[in-house]
Order: structure tokens, then C-alpha cells, then sequence
């Protein structure tokens, strides 16, 4: 029988500490309490972000909209009517984006901005929020006056307006 040395040992043990690859994934999961009319209420989602996008078992995504000191309420996207109370909800960590670019054109999407046209994944990484601020109202003396000569009496009835204010 041969012997080990206790420095052999050492070395053994000192070598796999060295080479741990401690893979850890912490998923924050909630849980569906109530469901009705494609509005999910979930409890457990304590760090939840509004807009955020959320996964729901059986493929089905959802956007945390109403957040509450106990609860979020959720809107679901997709066929939900496989949902119950009861499942387990996940955290994404993703505000819910949409893929925009060059290889979107001639591509049909989904809400989610998903491919649905069996062409494969859409190659961009240029996203934009599906929630975000609107532009503000720009005005332009030229466009009224291109839709007074095109449509006098509603466009000299909005040119009126927009030159007395």
C-alpha cells in the first residue's frame, strides 16, 4: 500500500482552491397570487424595476407595471391562459427593449421584438427601451404654410390658431 505524504495532501488541496470556479446564479423568483384578464399579481419580487421584463413558466413574458410595497402587478404578454396561481416568476434584470437596426428590415417581429418569420435570431446589438419619453411638439411656420395652401379651410383655421399663439 503506498503511503501519502501529508505535503502531497497540502499541495492537492492547495492546488483545487486555487483552480474553484464558484459558479453561483441568484435568481430573485416571486410568486403568482392572482391572475385575471392577462394581470398577474406576484408577491416576492422585492427588487423588481417598473418596465422591467419578467419570465413566467411555459414561455409567457410579462412587464412588472404596478409596484407596490407587497406586490407588482404585471402585465402579461403572450398566450397566458396556461398561468396559475401558484407559479414561479422570474427576475430578468432587463427593461423591456426592443432590437431596432439594419437587420430588422424585411423581418417580421413579435411584441417583444422576437422573431416570428423563421428566419432565424436577429443579428443587432442596438436595443431601445419600448417605454421611454415622447418628442416634444416641434413648431414649423414652413409646414403650416405647405398645409394652407393645400387645404384652405382647415389649414387656415389651424394657421390661425398657430399664429396667435
Amino acid at each position: 500500500m503506498a503511503q501519502i505524504k501529508a505535503d502531497e495532501i497540502t499541495q492537492l488541496i492547495r492546488d483545487q482552491i486555487e483552480n474553484y470556479d464558484s459558479k453561483i446564479a441568484v435568481d430573485e423568483v416571486g410568486t403568482v397570487i392572482t391572475l385575471g384578464d392577462g394581470i398577474a399579481r406576484v408577491h416576492g419580487l422585492d427588487k423588481v424595476m417598473a418596465g422591467e421584463l419578467l419570465s413566467f413558466p411555459h414561455g409567457v413574458a410579462g412587464i412588472a407595471m404596478n409596484l407596490e410595497e407587497d406586490q407588482v402587478g404585471v402585465v402579461l404578454l403572450g398566450e397566458y391562459t396556461e398561468i396559475k396561481e401558484g407559479d414561479e416568476v422570474k427576475r430578468t434584470g432587463r427593461i423591456i427593449s426592443v432590437p431596432v437596426g439594419d437587420a430588422l428590415i424585411g423581418r417580421v417581429v413579435n411584441s417583444l421584438g422576437q422573431p416570428i418569420d423563421d428566419k432565424g435570431p436577429i443579428a443587432t446589438d442596438q436595443f431601445i427601451a419600448l417605454e421611454r419619453l415622447a418628442p416634444g411638439p416641434v413648431h414649423c411656420s414652413r409646414t403650416i404654410g405647405a398645409r394652407r395652401n393645400r387645404s384652405p379651410a382647415g389649414a387656415r383655421a389651424y394657421g390661425h390658431w398657430a399664429e396667435g399663439h
